[in-house]
């Protein structure tokens, strides 16, 4: 399925894996997945961009060269499992050759993102460690940063979540896609959010945003590290963000209530002034 964002598309962005907290299956969540986050990224003339290498990872690297000619980058936003379990079965970097550059925020703890992947990917968590693939891991450490992937310009700020949490914007042939997963709502549950993630997302032709609760479940999980679907489109409409994702979808809900948030959200939006779609698996949005 293509959506596409104006008239023209030539940045396209694919969902592998729409799910928050861990993956789920079943009969009732089939239509919109149950493969935790993974986005990616087409720009034309440019390797693919990741965002995040949750278990829907693996499907993306179907897709892709299993050669040893792979070349990408992961913008990844923190180091859940949710957002990282994908990695040890992503076959590309089972070749010699291949390459990806990862990067994730600073550990509040003081370790390095390489020293984190190599304490959970490693005997007895699983049957080797990561210094033992063949392909080449390259991991960078950021906070609030700016830089460019070849000829893509990359804004990374931090984010309210539980721990260090980065939300990213990318912007490449005038179109700019902004990625922010994960996203603490105040706790009282007031309209209000930080400059970091204003700043990511103003004006942004897509924002893929965490809508993971309803008012009800906020309610109990207020600081869980999300934020409720109405939260949701209120920050893209103060933003003023052109066209909302719905994304990080609780693994409890089906595609029937998935669908009726993205009636309301959708409702919501349009009073506002912002297109809503609902992410789901094999989604790819042409942003134009």
């Amino acid at each position: 399925m293509v959506a596409r964002i104006g008239g023209s598309h030539d940045i396209s962005v694919t969902f592998h894996g729409v799910r928050g907290s861990t993956p789920c299956h079943g009969d009732d969540v089939k239509r919109f997945g149950g493969n935790t986050s993974c986005v990616s990224v087409d720009v034309p003339g440019e390797p693919p961009l990741l965002f995040d290498m949750g278990t829907g990872l693996r499907y993306f690297g179907h897709s892709q060269p299993h050669d040893g000619t792979f070349r990408g980058t992961c913008l990844l936003t923190h180091l859940h499992w949710d957002h990282t379990q994908g990695l040890p079965f992503f076959t590309p970097m089972l070749q010699p050759g291949s390459q990806m550059d990862v990067y994730a925020p600073m550990q509040d703890d003081g370790r390095s993102l390489l020293e984190v992947m190599r304490s959970t990917i490693h005997p007895p968590l699983f049957p080797i460690s990561i210094d033992q693939w063949p392909g080449t891991l390259r991991f960078h450490d950021i906070a609030d940063a700016d830089f460019s992937v070849g000829g893509i310009d990359v804004m990374a700020r931090l984010v309210p979540h539980v721990g260090n949490t980065l939300g990213y914007r990318i912007e490449a042939d005038g179109r700019s896609v902004v990625y922010i997963s994960d996203h603490q709502q105040p706790y009282d549950g007031s309209l209000r959010a930080s400059e970091g993630a204003l700043e990511l997302a103003r004006g942004a032709d897509l924002l893929i945003h965490d809508a993971q609760y309803t008012r009800d479940e906020f309610a109990q999980k207020y600081n869980w590290g999300h934020c409720t679907y109405e939260y949701a489109v209120w920050f893209a409409a103060e933003a003023g963000v052109k066209t909302l994702a719905l994304f990080h979808h609780d693994p409890t809900r089906t595609d029937d209530a998935v669908d009726a948030i993205g009636v309301c959200a959708a409702e919501a939006g349009a009073r506002l002034g912002v297109e809503v779609i609902v992410a789901r698996e094999g989604l790819t949005v042409a942003v134009g």
